[in-house]
């Protein structure tokens, strides 16, 4: 196992000492998007003032926790982020690792939903544009352009999507299912109704641990595998790209930290490919697999890791 230097000539041909490195990594910014000075359209100031709001909102945490507030924080947490985002937007909808039927399916992606991490159909869209330019100028959230842009900046500029992305055609496999279409015109309400059912619930103290403390949680783990596992790791696989294998973010995220196995078998449905490398969301794959509810299980052969690995020296990249 080794890291990767990722090496990204400039168009204008300046060197790489020109560019400023990301602390304690070898990875080197030479994007020139300037985050700040740029036109902010509607929609960046909406989504910048509900990310500002979930976070004032979660500073109220110490002076309203309760047992009964930490506990749904923790069942939200479970729920949004491992059944929702983990399992559901990424390994079934983003890459088609498995098959759920279809009642379980769209249950299963509206916890999705409840992260606030937008629809489906967005978040699947960026994801899959996110694989097949990683770490390139198309890339949707590399670190290339600074570990803040990897990591929340690019949220806030749909300028650099559009620019990037004019015609986004890669779902169109949700697009022609109602329950996205609906999911996606009605998106806000439903985080509006989950933030009004926990105030009913419990007060205060309920909207700001199983809203905004929850939210933040989920938001900055998720966020991590875009930022810190393009960073700080180490690469198992020839990937071509800065991917990397990081063990604390894997535990925190319920598998997704082991970035750089993804990477190499994005179709796989297990990502923590050694027997330590703990993978949560893989466990509960291989529980819906036995009580036959997945499907389609995908995981990597002999012959797929012989492709990817560094001693390969006949390695193909795609």
């Amino acid at each position: 196992m080794r890291n990767l230097l990722f090496s990204v000539s400039d168009s204008d041909g300046s060197n790489q000492s020109d560019h400023r490195k990301i602390p304690f990594s070898d990875v080197i910014v030479t994007g020139t998007r300037n985050q700040w000075e740029r036109k902010w359209r509607p929609i960046d100031i909406q989504v910048a003032s509900w990310v500002l709001f979930v976070h004032v909102l979660a500073l109220f945490a110490p002076f309203t926790f309760t047992w009964d507030a930490f506990f749904i924080t923790f069942i939200g947490y479970l729920l949004t982020g491992l059944v929702g985002i983990t399992l559901s937007y990424h390994r079934l909808l983003a890459h088609h690792s498995l098959k759920l039927p279809k009642w379980l399916e769209y249950t299963c992606v509206y916890f999705g939903v409840l992260a606030a991490q937008r629809d489906p159909i967005f978040w699947v869209s960026i994801h899959r544009y996110h694989h097949q330019f990683v770490d390139s100028e198309k890339d949707t959230h590399s670190p290339i352009n600074g570990f803040w842009f990897s990591h929340m900046g690019w949220l806030f500029d749909s300028g650099y999507i559009l620019e990037k992305y004019r015609e986004r055609k890669n779902v169109e496999d949700l697009k022609k299912q109602w329950f996205y279409m609906f999911i996606r015109k009605t998106y806000m309400w439903h985080i509006i109704g989950c933030g009004a059912l926990l105030y009913a619930w419990g007060g205060f103290p309920y909207l700001v641990w199983g809203l905004g403390v929850r939210t933040v949680w989920v938001y900055h783990l998720t966020f991590l595998v875009n930022s810190a596992c393009h960073v700080w790791g180490y690469q198992s696989w020839n990937t071509g790209d800065l991917s990397k294998n990081n063990w604390w973010v894997a535990i925190l995220t319920f598998g997704e930290g082991w970035h750089n196995n993804h990477h190499a078998f994005e179709f796989s449905a297990r990502h923590g490919l050694e027997w330590w490398q703990i993978d949560v969301s893989w466990y509960i794959i291989r529980f819906l697999e036995a009580l036959g509810l997945a499907t389609n299980v995908k995981v990597p052969t002999e012959a797929h890791k012989l492709r990817r690995s560094f001693n390969n020296h006949d390695n193909t990249l795609k």
